[in-house]
């Protein structure tokens, strides 16, 4: 096939859209013989709240080429419906709105902050319930001094298997967060590092939402996941991340207000998967049941450059199933768990859910065990003020769950335990296959546990067999 020039594809696409805005203008009687032909969208178009897609566009895949094209038509044509008309026109793969994403991160409503306390060395023990063992509260008999959390991805474990296997805190792999940016470096008076994220954990990102190279966070969502993947350890400071040994790679595809196009995740996806990612976290969902080709198709691309793709189910309260991108096939779709061990009140009961890892806040009612509720506690962005960090009790939701599970890809990746076969199904089988099953409940597929509750310590331990 020859392939054609972006120029003659845009004019294509103008062509054809132009053609079936006359169409349906003409059925419903707004046509106007002087509408000015459309133009290629803007870059950094808004987002406006309660949106499901960008108003005036349609995203356009055409044939041969890697990545969608978003082009605006009048404000009167019907972006489904011309972009129904477009499916069917010769060359064209496929057509849609440009659907919005937004972040699945739940935040209550309530403001509180932590005080700013100091303590003892080993501290983080008593805030980060996320990362310590279950041991005796889960399997009896097996006495320990150490503190134990019935909701613990059993970190603490996998970082001592990856100091014998040289790689600490998952040493060097890279890893893609693509989220509303991460507050990673200081640029003039308006913005500053996280002060518990060493500079050096992060690799040159992107900005696809201002066309930047500095991914700078308006939000705070981003930099709270970035840092339960990869906060500083061992430092004498703040709280612990799991991989802190990685390389983080931010990558801005959602806006201020938490929101983002399908064009700008396209595009993240691809661009991550082209610089080196190897592992890349998505805490972000379409509108529940969204057909999206042109994201299916970006994803796919990313599985088969080797990258490992992890995906938040996305929270009751916010949509009404799991949704794209963890609903896909090539992405590991992960649901929330609380501190008790249970399924959180947020996550789906739905056979699409892969994994359960911590989210953190209030389980289900159907949940036998006491707990205290708490979030996901990290050195964070609060109010989502650039200059302004903290420890919150705030952050819940399987966008932190997602986090949990990309920081252990990135774990199992860095570790003994797959031999020279690494590619990005080998890692999610481990992951799902050394998963710890729940101490209550049926274990239907339907039950929103997916395969278990992730347990770092055993995905990293050479002594559990690798998959065949």
């Amino acid at each position: 096939m020859i392939r054609t020039s972006s120029r003659h594809l845009t004019c294509l696409a103008l062509a054809l859209v132009g053609l079936a805005f006359v169409l349906f203008s003409g059925a419903t009687g707004v046509a106007s013989a002087n509408t000015p032909s459309p133009a290629p969208a803007a870059a950094g178009q808004e987002v406006l709240p309660g949106e499901e897609y960008v108003q005036g566009q349609v995203l356009v895949q055409f044939e041969g080429e890697p990545t969608p094209q978003a082009i605006d038509i009048p404000a009167t044509a019907d972006e489904e419906r011309v972009a129904a008309a477009l499916e069917h026109q010769a060359g064209i793969e496929s057509a849609s709105p440009n659907y919005v994403a937004r972040v699945s991160g739940w935040i209550p409503n309530d403001p509180g902050l932590n005080p700013a306390r100091t303590g003892p060395r080993g501290d983080w023990q008593k805030r980060q319930w996320n990362l310590l063992p279950c041991y005796s509260l889960c399997y009896p008999g097996v006495a320990t001094n150490a503190r134990v959390s019935r909701g613990g991805a059993n970190v603490i474990r996998a970082w001592q298997e990856l100091r014998q296997a040289g790689r600490p805190g998952a040493q060097g792999v890279r890893i893609a967060v693509l989220d509303s940016g991460v507050a990673y470096r200081k640029r003039g008076k308006g913005f500053r590092r996280n002060p518990d994220m060493k500079a050096r954990t992060f690799l040159p990102g992107f900005d696809f939402v201002e066309r930047d190279r500095v991914p700078l966070d308006l939000n705070g969502h981003g930099t709270h996941v970035a840092a339960t993947i990869a906060q500083a350890t061992n430092n004498r400071r703040g709280l612990a991340g799991i991989a802190f040994g990685a390389r983080l790679i931010p990558v801005r595809v959602m806006d201020a207000n938490g929101f983002g196009t399908t064009l700008n995740i396209v595009k993240g996806i691809r661009w991550a998967a082209n610089h080196g990612a190897r592992v890349i976290n998505m805490s972000l969902n379409f509108a529940c049941g969204e057909s999206i080709p042109s994201l299916d198709k970006a994803l796919k691309y990313a599985h088969r450059k080797g990258a490992v793709l992890v995906g938040s189910a996305g929270n009751i309260g916010s949509q009404a199933c799991p949704s794209p991108p963890a609903t896909s096939p090539v992405v590991i779709s992960v649901g929330g768990s609380t501190e008790s061990g249970c399924l959180a009140s947020y996550s789906f009961k739905s056979a699409e859910i892969d994994l359960l890892a911590p989210g953190g806040g209030s389980p289900r009612p159907d949940c036998p065990y006491a707990g205290r509720n708490r979030g996901i506690l990290q050195v964070a962005m609060v109010g989502r003020d650039p200059l302004w960090f903290g420890i919150q009790d705030i952050w819940q939701g399987t966008s932190m769950s997602a986090a949990h599970v990309s920081a252990g890809a990135a774990m199992v990746l860095a570790g003994d335990v797959l031999g020279k076969k690494r590619g990005p199904d080998r890692v999610a089988d481990r992951l799902l296959e050394t998963a710890r099953a729940p101490t209550y409940g049926s274990g239907d597929p339907a039950s929103g546990f997916g395969a278990g509750m992730l347990d770092l310590g055993r995905a990293t331990n050479p002594a559990v067999e690798p998959v065949p």
